[in-house]
């Protein structure tokens, strides 16, 4: 329809004539209320913005001769994080010759990844950067469990 009649025809029912896709040939456009639009437009955004989780990254630090009530106080601290959703930051600092046996680190770290797997997935295995080997834990996510656990399973046993 020639764009002047669509002008008349939008100011007949007291709507906005939107141009959706410039680049066609010919171009098309919409009868619509513009404001109206623009409102539910913001409007899903908000909703979209409202159900966003912003996930932090917490830290809990170790040592490479940590004994073991530290590391249940460590553990629980970061089994809180973890089930609030938050990443955790698992650090050791190696002090003085400490360093040139890393791999007493790396067995505590293996060891808390262990212990804290019911909880959390590795994200980042230990790595060694200067005088700090750091690790990152994510929280275990409940919908990829139940696809790994076998709730199809089970619907098949009931069927």
């Amino acid at each position: 329809m020639p764009t002047a009649q669509a002008l008349r025809l939008a100011e007949e029912k007291q709507l906005d004539l939107v141009n959706i896709a410039p680049s066609a040939r010919p171009p098309v456009c919409r009868l619509m209320d513009y404001g109206k639009y623009r409102f539910e437009q913001s409007k899903k955004e908000k909703e979209i913005k409202k159900n966003q989780r912003i996930i932090e990254t917490k830290e809990v630090r170790l040592s490479a001769t940590i004994e073991d009530h530290d590391i249940d106080v460590r553990f629980r601290q970061a089994v809180k994080f973890l089930q609030d959703g938050n990443k955790v930051k698992v650090s050791i600092r190696f002090r003085g010759r400490q360093i040139t046996h890393t791999e007493i680190g790396n067995e505590v770290m293996l060891a808390f990844a262990e212990r804290i797997k019911d909880y959390g997935v590795v994200e980042k295995k230990p790595q060694v950067e200067g005088r700090n080997m750091t690790m990152v834990l994510a929280p275990r996510d409940p919908r990829k469990e139940t696809i790994k656990g076998g709730t199809s399973n089970a619907q098949t046993e009931n069927s």
